[in-house]
């Protein structure tokens, strides 16, 4: 980040975040960009009309200050000169409690102006839903609006009818000031007029509509009683917006929960008026004396725990998910754009209000700001804990969203809180700044320990940036090719509704056998990997008994069986994204050093767009300051703020880095982590080079399926707007065949299918390629996957416990050397038969290189399989010589039948009976 990105970030970016956020949110429930501009005005015009009225009473204040003073001012600038006029002016002003400064005060509604301006401007004139939008006579709020057309020359008349309403306000304000306030207020509106007369029709709608509020609240001002009729019409609109909540209530939560809001500050003027006429309000002379210190604290303790804490934690914990080698951009950048947010809110702008406040306003400020500090503390720690997997767009695999006990729960504890915190501010203020010194303190501590770690963490991987152009790997036309495919997450139980929705793939897959009796020992890829690649020696149970070694160098020599077996035996090998080599997110290659011959590639992130990949740091950045307020916020908040994900960003229907769906038919915007891993399988035939003779072993890792998308039906092709209403209802028994069906009522069941069929569609046109090339009979060709996914498909696998053994139900694909045909096999195997089929009549009583026993598959007939339901999936946790402990499943035979599966309610390392 630059010096000026930063200071942006302090000054602006919390202004165009609060735009963002209500434009967002409304836009969602009106479903006009246009008509959302007006609810954006009226929003924004009414949460800065406190701060706009306490700055013209400010200036009213300075211009009767400098009326009482303008007298005795002229006369000491007529009688005296030099340094003696100096001090007679100072003592004057000494004297009247006038200090030279207080003339800015009559400035600051036009210094808070330009911020608020500059926020409308950079949001509004950059933002693509208004592009092509029409209203009424605009033709498109994203260009100028071009109105009136002589000739050839067009003009833009919204500017012109902006300046008009300007001016008039201007007049009615200000009428019997002094000369040089009008010509400031006609001097701004000829610089607006000529600044935006060629801006985008949106940007000066907004504006325009702006001006219609000065002038509203201009004429109010002139009322008899402005504050009462104030009051009545925000009671009638409060009203509305409460209707409005009763009706959504059920339906649209989120619309309910906006509106009520909304009707909530509509309502808090009458509140307040009410509570003074009742005398239930404190006169100013009963309240306690500002305490600035405690503000200042306490916005201090909050810009620390939301800026610093909050994001260095979340990076600390997975480092490496946040860091594309490919496109360098360090992660402790994240951490400082929040950090700036959080500064420029509550260190900047709450400042200016508490600033700008009356003596009452600011005791009031103080104290809740305090208050504040204990509820962000208490959402923090100890509320909306165990949501699942994040990922590094700060998306959970699962969603977000909470019961409404715990919400109420949560409501019940912050409205404690809050009367114990302000019950403290009352009596003991005293001590309060020395308890926020200790906590500012102890955060600042643990995210400077955060953010060592992330720096050492990113340090590291720096020095893996690449330099090839593209990654390749030999197949040769006359000797033999073996290729090992994984693809993670990929779900066995797909396969034939894929076939059935697309046969022709039978013809792409000539000479495979699709094995649908296939067990895999564990549900994540550090416990499922290991025996895949490396046999029966490294199941979860083989890892946990060899209690002496650690995992991450069982891990590391599982990875490396095939490889270096394939090496010594003559064999062109070539490695391709090996999952958690070195147990680091991104692989650690150089576990192959020592076999110099094995080509080595990470392909992750070579393909993806340079584009996207500023957008998603752009929109990360966005997402962490979101995802750190979130956090602090009640949980009855947090999912309006999660929204979906996306954190209520304007920019997500065109968004390059994540996807947002409305259904399991319809979604906008693109998965970045889908469309690199996407590109990758697209561009196979890029990186494949065609020899003429020499024996080759591919091992090849892709987590396309582990990246789910909803895609084009029935392309299934990626687009940045999906609707596949009528092709799903058209074609609903794809997934029944002869009454066998799958369920596909979700969206997680549906974006599974649709990227397994898209994986399955670019190996076909690859296979296709091979064909051409004249390689493809000669490779024998596996294609596995390490686990399934528990999408709850088919009650078969929902065992006694509530388990759903689809996550152990993997895909495994196997084509022969000039196999032809395409078969359908329920012979039990799991996925460590995978060395034992790669190495089959092609290597003489393979052994592996490490532990010199035979490789084959006895094991898999010698005893019953045990899975391991473990979840501690993260390698920086469970990375010691055993995995942590879980409880087991043992399986024989069939895993369609419930009766071969086998609880074992053991939470051990390796089971009883096997010890």
């Amino acid at each position: 980040m630059s010096f000026f990105e930063i200071l942006y970030a302090l000054l602006i970016g919390p202004i165009q975040l609060i735009y963002e956020v209500i434009f967002t949110i409304a836009n969602q429930i009106i479903g006009h960009p246009g008509l959302t501009i007006i609810v954006l005005s009226l929003m924004m015009n009414l949460l800065v009309l406190p701060l706009y009225r306490r700055a013209d009473a400010m200036q009213e204040e300075s211009r009767d200050i400098e009326a009482k003073l303008h007298k005795g001012v002229a006369h000491i600038k007529k009688t005296f000169s030099g340094d003696e006029r100096m001090m007679i002016l100072q003592t004057y002003y000494r004297q009247n409690n006038y200090k030279p400064t207080n003339a800015l005060n009559g400035s600051v509604s036009l210094l808070l102006e330009i911020p608020f301006f500059i926020a409308a401007y950079q949001f509004l004139s950059h933002l693509p839903l208004l592009a092509g939008v029409s209203l009424g006579p605009i033709a498109d709020l994203g260009s100028p609006d071009a109105l009136i057309t002589i000739g050839g020359l067009s003009i833009n008349l919204l500017p012109i009818l902006m300046t008009t309403i300007n001016v008039i306000s201007g007049a009615l304000y200000a009428k019997g000031f002094p000369l040089k306030t009008r010509i400031q207020l006609y001097g701004m509106a000829l610089i607006f007029l000529v600044f935006l007369y060629n801006s985008p029709a949106g940007l000066v709608f907004y504006w325009t509509l702006n001006n219609v509020f000065s002038l509203v609240k201009t004429l109010f001002y002139k009322l008899k009683n402005p504050r009462k009729v104030l009051n009545i019409l925000c009671v009638a609109v409060g009203l509305l917006f409460f209707g409005w909540c009763l009706l959504s209530l059920g339906a649209h939560p989120k619309r309910a929960i906006f509106a009520a809001i909304v009707g909530g500050l509509c309502l808090l003027p009458q509140i307040i008026s009410t509570l003074k006429a009742k005398d239930r309000l404190p006169k100013a002379a009963e309240l306690a004396a500002p305490n600035k210190k405690l503000f200042i604290l306490s916005t201090l303790f909050l810009t620390v725990l939301i800026g610093a804490l909050i994001p260095s934690t979340i990076i600390a914990d997975s480092t490496a998910e946040f860091i594309d080698i490919n496109h360098f951009y360090h992660p402790a950048w994240y951490i400082v754009n929040a950090l700036c947010l959080a500064a420029g809110s509550f260190l900047v702008w709450f400042r200016v209000f508490y600033w700008i406040a009356a003596p009452k306003g600011k005791v009031f400020f103080e104290k809740a700001v305090w208050c504040l500090c204990g509820a962000a503390l208490i959402n923090y720690m100890f509320f909306g804990t165990n949501l699942g997997v994040l990922s590094a767009t700060l998306q959970f695999d699962g969603g977000l969203s909470f019961t409404t006990v715990k919400e109420l729960a949560n409501l019940v504890l912050i409205a404690a809180i809050i009367a114990v915190m302000w019950f403290l501010a009352r009596r003991w203020q005293k001590v309060l700044p020395f308890a926020l010194v200790v906590g500012i303190v102890a955060l600042a501590g643990m995210s400077t320990l955060n953010i060592t770690s992330v720096c050492r963490t990113a340090a590291d991987f720096r020095g893996y940036e690449q330099t090839e152009e593209m990654p390749q790997f030999n197949l040769s036309k006359d000797g033999q090719n073996v290729i090992v495919l994984m693809l993670d997450r990929a779900m066995g139980i797909y396969l034939p509704y894929i076939i059935n929705e697309k046969p022709e793939l039978k013809e792409e897959f000539d000479g495979f056998t699709y094995y649908s009796n296939t067990l895999s020992m564990g549900g994540y890829t550090n416990f499922a990997t290991p025996s895949l690649f490396g046999g029966y020696e490294y199941t979860p149970v083989e890892l946990n008994k060899n209690d002496t070694v650690l995992l991450e160098d069982k891990h590391n020599e599982a990875l490396r069986v095939m490889p270096v077996l394939f090496d010594e035996n003559g064999f062109e090998v070539t490695v391709c994204d090996p999952p958690y080599a070195g147990y680091d997110w991104i692989p650690d290659l150089s576990i192959y050093d020592d076999h110099p011959d094995i080509n080595t590639y990470i392909t992750e992130g070579r393909f993806g767009n340079e584009e996207a990949k500023e957008f998603i740091i752009k929109t990360t950045k966005h997402n962490f300051f979101c995802f750190s307020v979130m956090k602090a916020m009640p949980l009855c908040l947090q999912e309006v703020i999660y929204d979906e994900g996306n954190y209520n960003s304007a920019d997500a229907a065109y968004s390059l880095s994540q996807q947002t769906r409305s259904s399991i038919h319809q979604a906008q915007g693109l998965s970045n982590t889908f469309m690199e891993r996407y590109g990758i399988l697209d561009n196979m035939a890029e990186m494949t080079k065609i020899s003429e003779s020499g024996n080759t072993f591919l091992m090849f890792s892709s987590t396309l399926t582990h990246e789910p998308m909803l895609l084009e039906e029935p392309s299934y092709e990626p687009s940045y707007q999906v609707d596949n209403t009528v092709y799903d209802t058209e074609n609903a028994d794809r997934f029944n065949i002869n009454g066998s069906a799958i369920r596909m009522e979700t969206e997680d069941q549906m974006i599974h299918y649709q990227t397994n069929m898209a994986a399955m569609l670019k190996l076909g046109e690859w296979f296709n390629y091979l064909r051409q090339e004249g390689v493809y009979d000669n490779t024998r060709i596996i294609i596995v996957a390490d686990h399934g996914f528990g999408g709850n498909h088919r009650d078969e696998f929902r065992l006694a416990d509530g388990t759903d053994a689809e996550r152990y139900f993997p895909l495994l694909l196997v084509k022969d050397f000039n196999a032809t045909g395409f078969y359908f096999d329920h012979t039990f195997m799991t996925n460590a038969d995978v060395p034992t089929l790669a190495v089959a009549d092609v290597i003489a009583s393979p052994k592996n290189p490490f532990t010199g026993k035979a490789i084959n598959n006895n094991e898999k007939t010698a005893h019953e399989q045990y899975v391991f339901l473990s979840t501690q999936w993260n390698t920086d946790q469970n990375n010691g010589y055993t995995f942590i402990p879980a409880n087991w499943y043992s399986v024989k035979d069939d895993i369609w039948d419930q009766r071969n599966w086998r609880y074992i309610n053991e939470w051990l390392p390796v089971p009883t009976e096997l010890q």
